[in-house]
């Protein structure tokens, strides 16, 4: 047999064979030189310290020159550093197999379970391991987006990371600075966010943001929203609720582009954006059709006096779904706010708070149509040209059966309520209000009269001589929130408050926007 296999003509040209098992086997690959070394140079860590370091010590004076020398001492420390980045590398590529294999639930339910979290928490599992990091970036995990903080923490670039993860997806976007929440003494209402003073409730100066603004990269500035918008499948365009707290740096141009992409919105608040309320209503009628709450407070109380006749009308023809509408710290005229009130046939809940110029005229005759019947809330706080005889007025109504529905009224005023054809002639008592009767013939129904003492007022002549943008109400008004949250606010504003309300932020380890080649996230072995 072995004299036909060196006869052959076809094994002639064949190489000898060979006892090495990679000659025999080609696709075995051959081995690395490196490898070799690395093993021998990891064999060494089981040797004392010390020996290592002669070793090291008598490499370097075998060097001729200084220059050598450190050229030595640096590839030391990038090849120590290198094996520690590996060694990093592998530890959490292991770390994740074990947390696949003995995590519970399976992919799915996990994805499903950060669903259910809010957005720091998803960022914060995110960065605990591959695994979870790979699960948190379903689009479903960032389906509701709450950005909102207490101090500037976010930029543009984390919200944009969020939105586009969420792609289709994104039901809710909630965006801003809001102080922490304090309780209303002797009021159970749910109230808003707010900032009024230059220094929130949380101690954070708007002194110490102003001296940051150099800081580009950590302001949420006029395109923290632009990932909404974009073609037919912008993240924008199944938006479901969109909140903005005191971004500084938003203006008209911007909000209206984010919200012609939210054509399915149903709930807007905005709170001290530098955005003008006749454009914002505008943009809201073109293109927000099915919205069914509008919350929107100046950040300019008293001030804004743009509102119009006919974009009141569009704002009622073209969005007739609306069941909520708090309009707070605007100019408002009370035969605007009268269209407002009768045109929405759904309205339910009205919050003109901190509004001037209304007197209450508007109540009159509100049931002349549909709108106005389903009235449940009505928020009238602060309301500096409010006046005693239309409240009056209106309270005689209810006693005699209008205003079915309506089950609360909040008329406290810290300025107290004007007298009639006198304005700055306050009214502190409450002893033209049928409080027993009211509640003999309403058992259910809550009113809100709070009003300081006379004599601890300021005359009320004085103040008109210094402007009116001198009046401050820092009480708290209160409001409704689509998805029940509690809000409040820490100290209600002046109707003059320009007050700078922006957002800038630093970098924040709550929002971390881990990428699966960064290697700078801590790995959790579960």
């Amino acid at each position: 047999m072995d004299t036909l296999l060196v006869h052959s003509p076809s094994m002639a040209k064949r190489p000898c064979c060979s006892s090495d098992p990679l000659v025999a086997n080609p696709r075995v690959p051959k081995p690395d030189p490196m490898d070799s070394l690395l093993e021998s140079f990891l064999g060494l860590s089981d040797s004392p310290p010390l020996s290592l370091d002669l070793s090291f010590d008598r490499l370097l004076d075998s060097r001729a020159s200084d220059s050598d020398r450190n050229d030595m001492i640096d590839r030391a420390m990038r090849l120590g550093s290198s094996l520690l980045e590996a060694g990093k590398r592998s530890a959490r590529k292991r770390a994740t197999v074990h947390n696949a294999v003995v995590w519970a639930l399976p992919p799915d339910l996990t994805i499903k379970v950060f669903s259910m979290l809010d957005t720091q928490s998803v960022c914060h599992a995110a960065a605990t391991c591959s695994f979870f990091h790979k699960c948190a970036l379903d689009p479903l995990c960032y389906a509701n987006i709450d950005l909102r903080t207490v101090v500037p923490k976010v930029n543009n670039l984390v919200v944009s990371t969020m939105i586009q993860r969420a792609g289709k997806v994104l039901q809710s976007l909630k965006l801003g600075i809001v102080p922490g929440p304090t309780a209303s003494l002797g009021s159970s209402q749910p109230l808003v966010y707010t900032i009024r003073n230059s220094t929130d409730a949380s101690g954070f100066s708007w002194n110490d943001k102003r001296s940051r603004q150099g800081k580009e990269s950590s302001i949420l500035t006029r395109s923290c929203l632009s990932s909404l918008s974009g073609d037919i499948d912008a993240p924008g365009a199944l938006l479901r609720r969109l909140h903005l707290y005191n971004i500084e740096r938003m203006d008209n141009a911007a909000l209206s582009v984010a919200l012609s992409t939210c054509s399915y919105l149903l709930d807007l608040e905005i709170v001290g954006l530098h955005v003008e309320l006749r454009q914002t209503l505008e943009s809201v009628s073109k293109h927000c059709h099915l919205i069914e709450r509008l919350y929107f407070e100046s950040s300019k109380t008293g001030r804004d006096d743009s509102l119009k006749l006919p974009t009141c009308s569009d704002l009622v023809n073209n969005c007739p779904h609306l069941t909520s509408l708090a309009l707070r710290g605007f100019k408002l005229h009370d035969h605007k706010v009268r269209i407002l009130v009768k045109g929405f046939r759904k309205l339910k809940y009205v919050d003109f708070s901190t509004s001037y110029s209304i007197t209450g005229a508007f109540l009159r005759n509100l049931l002349g149509s549909a709108g106005g019947s389903l009235l449940e809330f009505l928020i009238l706080r602060d309301c500096m040209h409010l006046k005693e005889v239309e409240i009056a007025r209106f309270l005689t109504a209810v006693l005699a059966g209008d205003f079915k529905m309506l089950r609360h009224l909040d008329i406290s005023n810290r300025e107290g309520l004007a007298s009639e054809g006198d304005w700055y002639h306050r009214c502190y008592s409450k002893s033209f209000i049928p409080e027993k009767q009211l509640l003999e013939e309403r058992p259910g129904f809550r009113l809100l009269a709070e009003f300081p003492p006379e004599a601890s007022f300021v005359e009320i002549d004085q103040m008109i001589g210094s402007d009116y943008s001198d009046f401050s109400s820092p009480s708290q008004p209160s409001s409704h929130t689509s998805d029940g949250t509690l809000f409040v606010s820490s100290s209600e504003g002046s109707y003059n408050s320009d007050q700078g309300s922006g957002n800038e932020d630093g970098r924040d380890a709550n929002f971390v926007i881990y990428e699966e080649s960064s290697d700078e996230v801590d790995f959790l072995v579960l």
